[in-house]
């Protein structure tokens, strides 16, 4: 019992002490006590009125106003604070425990792969502008359709015409001291200077699906078929590329190059225009001229000419999903990034991670004749009708409205409006038609005819949209045009017109007349500036200054774009920039429409002006 008394005995005075301490800070605080009387007994609350009665009814006399009642009836000011606090009327509760804390999560370490993606972007520093100027020409016997690369550029690959798929070392080529021949000069249209010459890695062909064994894989003696798209993985572990039969043959590229793993079918025989893969790398997207689009798991999508879109399915080849489109030819296909979200500012402002987003109703007058100029074509168009107006301090385009819409198919997706736009996920695919029409789907809807919308157009828009892709920060959308424009739209800002709320045309760029027709359309990763291809030559804008006024107020004059040396006469079918904007590389073909080529894929320097 003695060793059991002697523990009580010292936390009493341990107590004793604690409550001593606190009658201290009690007078130095003039008699406002604290919380701490909630953690003793009822012991040590008569201990403390026996000893410090004096100096808390001296404390009281001083801070007692005149006319109130003695301190004795008042309740303790600890009851004061209610709601913080307990009465001193209610019984002591024993002290609760201290709260666990829950256990931390968890997080997972990036992969040695994620990390040399990470350090290939850098450290986000944006640039004022670019210089961009060719550097190495890849002469080709044939018209190339397609280009891809890995996250590092080591592995650049190109599919020709002749069926051919080739792997260059760009570091070798930009490095060494190869030069281009006199023959290879004159088939590149090298004229002054000096240009590097390529190096080829390996190449091998593009199998036809003409002739299939039982196991479904490609006999040796089949015919190479041309090859209309590709599509690389970040790491050059495989390769995809899409045949003008329908067919997306999957190869290896870094281990047994151009060995073919699996054929995967299901565009209707029709050229499969475009590829595009994955966040995860899973599955790929395949659109094509049947009009399709269809989802297979490793997740590809890819574009055909039978107006479909599909998502495949890498883990088993197969086809997981199909998009059915309105009919026209599929020229153009890309996913979108994983950066900032589609935002309804519609009914006022709203903030995004990177933007501040403004009500355009608010801030824009509304045209008088209610049509747009921004995409008006001289050659197939009467003059434009100029509308009375006063000017604007910003020379925005018309908004729009439903007299001025052009008329589309019937069978068309309904206009991307404030309800579709705002039951959209973050995870949008994009496709471009030949007939102009720049479409968005929602990835994760699965039931069909929702979860899609297409962008509004004006109606002296001309058809032949042979390139979109989205901005780095998947806020904006380019569409090259057959007039020689590029229209960008915001899809986060929302036009108000009639009876519909619809993503704006925020600006139309425009190339010279003479340029020709925009065949490809390139965004730059600091999400300002984009690349342009025409058939005189290369175009760099910076979207985010151009038609927009200075520093003063006053519009930009003169020429708001740089040209980019190195291709002159002819369509451009591809351009890819990688993810550290250090090289642009351009090819060029008709990719089976119409138009000529140069047979030569251009390596450009960017050089980071600050």
């Amino acid at each position: 019992m003695a060793s059991d008394s002697e523990p009580d005995d010292d936390g009493l005075l341990d107590v004793e002490d604690d409550v001593e301490e606190f009658d201290q800070e009690d007078d130095e605080h003039d008699g406002v006590p604290d919380d701490a009387t909630e953690h003793t007994d009822d012991d040590s609350m008569t201990e403390d009125s026996e000893d410090g009665s004096d100096d808390e009814e001296a404390d009281a006399s001083a801070s007692e106003p005149p006319g109130e009642a003695p301190m004795d009836d008042i309740e303790p000011p600890a009851s004061a604070s209610e709601g913080s606090s307990q009465p001193a009327s209610q019984p002591l509760k024993a002290p609760s425990p201290p709260p666990v804390p829950s256990p931390k999560r968890r997080s997972r370490s990036p992969s040695p792969a994620n990390l040399r993606r990470r350090a290939l972007v850098g450290s986000g520093f944006h640039p004022r502008s670019f210089t961009v100027e060719a550097i190495c020409a890849l002469p080709h016997p044939a018209p190339t359709h397609a280009l891809a690369a890995s996250a590092c550029m080591t592995h650049m690959i190109t599919g020709s015409d002749d069926g051919y798929i080739r792997n260059y070392d760009i570091f070798t080529a930009v490095n060494g001291k190869n030069f281009l021949s006199a023959p290879q000069r004159h088939h590149a249209g090298v004229v002054e200077g000096i240009m590097k010459a390529g190096q080829l890695r390996f190449w091998w062909e593009n199998p036809g699906p003409a002739r299939l064994n039982v196991l479904g894989l490609p006999e040796e003696d089949s015919t190479p078929a041309p090859v209309y798209s590709l599509a690389m993985h970040s790491d050059a572990l495989w390769t995809l590329a899409g045949t003008n039969a329908g067919h997306v043959n999957l190869f290896t590229t870094r281990h047994e190059p151009g060995r073919c793993i699996h054929v995967m079918s299901g565009h209707n025989n029709s050229p499969i225009s475009a590829l595009a893969l994955d966040h995860e790398e899973k599955g790929f997207y395949s659109a094509g001229w049947d009009g399709e689009a269809i989802v297979r798991p490793l997740y590809i999508f890819a574009l055909a000419f039978v107006h479909t879109l599909q998502q495949w399915d890498l883990n088993n080849g197969h086809a997981v999903r199909s998009f059915t489109a309105h009919g026209a030819q599929l020229a153009s296909i890309a996913v979108r990034p994983l950066y900032t979200r589609i935002v309804d500012i519609s009914n006022g402002v709203s903030q995004s991670s990177s933007d501040t987003l403004i009500d355009s109703s608010a801030s824009q007058p509304m045209d008088t004749d209610a049509k747009s100029d921004a995409s008006f074509d001289p050659l197939f168009d009467d003059e434009p009708e100029t509308a009375t107006q006063s000017p604007l301090k910003h020379a925005m385009p018309a908004l729009p409205t439903g007299t001025s819409a052009r008329a589309i198919a019937h069978n068309a997706p309904p206009l991307l409006d404030s309800t579709i736009n705002g039951a959209l996920s973050p995870d949008i695919l994009l496709t471009a038609a030949i007939d102009g029409q720049v479409i968005l789907w929602d990835r994760r809807a699965q039931t069909p005819g929702t979860g899609v919308g297409r962008l509004w157009m004006s109606e002296k828009t001309p058809p032949w949209c042979l390139s979109a892709c989205w901005s780095a920060d998947g806020a904006q959308v380019y569409a090259g045009r057959r007039n020689g424009t590029v229209d960008v739209w915001d899809t986060r800002q929302l036009g108000v017109s009639g009876l519909t709320n619809v993503p704006r045309i925020l600006k139309t760029i425009r190339n010279p007349p003479s340029s020709g027709v925009v065949s490809c359309v390139v965004a730059f990763p600091d999400g300002k500036h984009i690349a342009t291809a025409s058939i005189d030559n290369l175009r760099l804008w910076n979207v985010a200054e151009a038609n927009e006024p200075d520093a003063s107020g006053k519009m930009r004059s003169g020429v708001q774009f740089k040209i980019i040396p190195g291709h002159h006469g002819g369509y451009i079918s591809q351009m890819l920039i990688d993810p550290a904007a250090r090289f642009l590389v351009s090819a060029s073909s008709n990719r089976g429409w119409h138009g000529d080529s140069t047979k030569t894929v251009f390596v450009h320097d960017i050089k980071h002006a600050r």
